[in-house]
């Protein structure tokens, strides 16, 4: 098939995407197709990227991470190395849930788990702002998660 996905190949991601806990046999039973069909036709969706991974959806709060801190960043300069150089560091940041290159005020939209807001402080003024090329950041601690990370609608 090779890059087209047919009316069962969405279905399987639909449903995978919605509980990456099916069995084969009930994913194939739900896709109205054999075991095997559905096996293989499993295994080609992560072969060819459709399925990046399978992983569990941890509660933060049960996890002492209940606060969600959204951070704008704004480099120094405009520049590939700058943008290179900020990226390479941010990446190894354990806290830092996304980061995104994003056109507007800011360079980047990062998305932060913490304790709390004692907690952020102590990240921001430690490593955030000793990030490589960062002039300046824009804190929003969210107050409610209305919608996150929802499934994609396809």
């Amino acid at each position: 098939m090779g890059g087209r996905l047919d009316r069962i190949d969405l279905k399987i991601l639909r449903l995978l995407q919605n509980n990456g806990r099916w069995t084969n046999a009930e994913l194939a039973e739900t896709a109205g197709v054999s075991a095997a069909t559905c096996h293989r036709r499993t295994q080609r969706l992560f072969d060819e990227g459709y399925i990046a991974q399978v992983r569990a959806m941890v509660a933060p709060r049960k996890v002492g991470k209940g606060a969600l801190v959204m951070v704008g960043v704004v480099l120094d300069r405009s520049t590939p190395e700058s943008f290179a150089a900020f990226e390479r560091a941010i990446a190894q940041l354990k806290f830092v849930l996304d980061c995104h290159l994003v056109a507007g005020d800011f360079d980047y939209f990062l998305k932060i788990r913490v304790g709390d807001m004692e907690d952020f402080n102590r990240i921001h003024g430690e490593q955030l702002i000793a990030l490589p090329g960062v002039r300046q950041t824009r804190t929003f601690f969210v107050m409610k998660e209305v919608v996150d990370n929802a499934p994609l609608d396809f």
